[in-house]
């Protein structure tokens, strides 16, 4: 059965920063028309640093959009370039958010956050034998940096008090292939 939905028009309604927003006419399989909202993000990564002690580092910041603070795996959006090489933009924002340099750099596959209005696809790593500088966050960003149990975070997860999608793919995904 074709699924396809193909594009046959469409107009940006709002250009920002980060996203854009685009209004598409689309033809359906089978000769009927809608429309689709698209949200269209450059990307981002999301780091699961691992320490020796099997402790995740972890950074807790406010969340303007929902008005609360959450305490995340440190990830961060491509920049411009980035899209062919985002383990190098996940090095950078493990750099930046933690002050961590991890010896072993592993994927762990990718993520489509919400593909119904989306475009954002997130590169998850796993960072182990990590080394530590100074953490040098940006200009905008508040971050409270903690090392917390694997174990401890998985509960939290479980428990609904960790809800964001992208730590919560990344934990579950790294507890799987360790085998935890």
């Amino acid at each position: 059965m074709e699924l396809t939905e193909k594009k046959t028009g469409g107009r940006e309604v709002y250009h920002g920063r980060i996203v854009n927003v685009q209004m598409d006419d689309v033809l359906l399989p089978g000769g009927k028309t809608s429309k689709r909202e698209v949200v269209e993000h450059p990307g981002g990564v999301v780091i699961l640093p691992l320490d020796e002690q099997m402790r995740v580092i972890t950074v807790t910041q406010y969340r303007y959009a929902i008005g609360r603070t959450m305490t995340e795996l440190p990830a961060g959006k491509l920049e411009p370039g980035e899209r062919a090489d985002p383990a190098a933009a996940a090095l950078r924002e493990l750099r930046e958010e933690t002050g961590a340099t991890p010896g072993s750099f592993v994927p762990l596959g990718v993520l489509h956050s919400s593909p119904g209005i989306f475009t954002e696809t997130l590169y998850l790593y796993l960072a182990r034998d990590l080394t530590f500088d100074a953490p040098a966050p940006d200009e905008d960003e508040l971050l409270v940096i903690e090392r917390v149990p694997f174990d401890v975070l998985v509960q939290r997860i479980m428990d609904g008090a960790i809800t964001d999608a992208k730590t919560v793919a990344a934990v579950l995904k790294t507890k799987v292939r360790l085998h935890l």
